[in-house]
Order: structure tokens, then sequence, then C-alpha cells
């Protein structure tokens, strides 16, 4: 495709692209959008600079690519409870998200995508790893992929946000709660075709995803285990670092991510808008 209204970027070959040209403070014009949606699915994830964002703009851009998903277990920005707040103070040592995963594999329908942007960011450090899907898949020989096209698994949000793990939980606690609503399960195929680029990605993740449907977990771990470091493998992942105004826009359908945890006594602070998304086929 040939962007006539922004600038793209791509960061690796696996995925990630920059976005310039375009102000996000006012929802853009459809052949702008066009374009980001067509960046958003080829690349996975895409990332605005510089961009100076009211709560209420940040909602409107969200919107442009569907209806808002809320959080059940965040807490909410104040006032803004379709914002979640990813947010860690200079004594507090454990973050969120600090570990691979996609957002919301859990639900019945899960979420298209995840919209974060940075209000306050470290000096140093706080980066997000992220990981294309598309390109694990491709790289697996022709017999795995045989084999994986005719799974399913399941997800789940029990042994994540649930009453034991909340009981584990120290200092997060007031950052993620509701235990007693972690009651989703859910199970969608291990290799799904993206519905706008029609390219098949990889469709399991290591925060929530518990075994393949219709094994044991003990049968499923070693499977799981070799496609977790598989999709993890250098040519497949970016590093993004942030600056305060950054916006990461990522595909749950097509990505994995993980937040560093390596600014302790430093205050991070992001909003997190989530898009509803439809079952997966």
């Amino acid at each position: 495709m040939t962007y006539d209204h922004i600038r793209v970027a791509p960061i690796s070959t696996a995925l990630g692209a920059e976005i310039g040209g375009v102000d996000l403070a006012t929802p853009p014009a459809e052949p702008v959008l066009a374009e980001i949606r067509h960046a958003f699915g080829e690349h996975g994830v895409i990332f605005f600079r510089d961009q100076r964002l009211t709560p209420e703009q940040h909602l409107a851009f969200a919107r442009c690519f569907g209806g808002i998903d809320v959080n059940r277990f965040f807490a909410a920005v104040p006032g803004y409870p379709m914002i979640a707040e990813v947010r860690k103070e200079p004594e507090q040592r454990r973050n969120i998200g600090n570990g691979w995963h996609t957002d919301h594999s859990y639900d019945l329908a899960p979420a298209v995508g995840s919209m974060l942007y940075a209000r306050e960011v470290p000096t140093t450090g706080g980066d997000t790893l992220f990981a294309g899907m598309y390109a694990a898949y491709d790289a697996l020989s022709d017999g795995l992929k045989r084999t994986l096209d005719g799974l399913k698994a399941l997800h789940s949000s029990r042994h994540v946000f649930g009453a034991e793990a909340d009981a584990r939980r120290g200092d997060l606690k007031g950052r993620i709660g509701n235990p007693e609503l972690a009651t989703q399960d859910a199970v969608h195929p291990v290799v799904i075709r993206h519905p706008e680029t029609g390219r098949k990605a990889l469709y399991v993740n290591p925060g929530f995803t518990t075994r393949f449907d219709g094994w044991t977990e003990e049968e499923s771990r070693s499977l799981l285990d070799y496609l977790y470091r598989h999709a993890v493998r250098p040519e497949f992942t970016i590093r993004f670092h942030w600056r305060e105004g950054s916006i990461a826009f990522w595909d749950n359908r097509s990505t994995w991510h993980f937040a560093v945890n390596d600014y302790h006594g430093e205050r991070r602070l992001l909003h997190r808008i989530t898009i509803e998304g439809v079952p997966l086929n």
C-alpha cells in the first residue's frame, strides 16, 4: 500500500512501525484512518510520538477502531472508567505486565487491540518488548504447522487475576484487584487467520493459555513451552523506548508484549484503552 497521508517507518521485518505526520488530538479523517488501520494490521504494533492528548481525546481516537472493552481488573483513571491505569510508584517493586502475554485472550471475544499512552516515564528503563506472531508462525516447520492448525487451546483469567493470585499480589494490590470477577475461560484456535490481513498468526501466550483443548496440562506443557521459546526469538521481537506523549497501539491478534521492570525508584504512569473484539476463527 502507498501511504499518502501518513509516514510509516518500519522498525523491523517482523513487526512494528512508527507513524508520523498525524496529530491525534482530533480524530483523523477517514483517508488518514484507513492508512493507520492498514499499518496496524500489517505491522502488528504501531507507535506515535509527541502526542498531547486529554483523556477525552485519547478515548475519541480509540473509538475510531471500535467499542471500548472495559478492563475488569486494573484500577481505572479517576473519572474515566473506560481508561485503565498502568502505574508504578517509586516505592513499589512490582509492575503491571511483567511477562509475555496478549491482552484479554481469556475472553470469548478477545480484544482487537490495546492503546497505551505515556503520561509519565522514568529517566531510564521502563521499555516494552513486543513479539510478532505472524513471523513466529511463518518460521515453524510445515509438519508443526499441520499439527497446530488442527488444535485449539484453553485461555483463562483465573490463575492471573483470581483469588489465589490476589493473595500473592504484594504491592500490586490497589492497582490490580476484583479477584471475584476472574471467571473467564475461552477456547480459541492455536493458529488464527487475521480477519483484515488474511495472514496466519500463532495464538497462544504464556500469560493466559493453560493447555490445549482435549489435552491435560502435563501433556500440553512441552509443546507450549517450545512455542513460547520459539515466539520470542530475537528476530521476532522489538523493544520500544517510551517518551512522554508516546502511544503504542498493538494488535492483540498478532502480537505479544512484555513490560520491563527495570526502573525501581522512579514513577511510570500510562493510560490504556482496550478495543473490544469479536470471536476468533
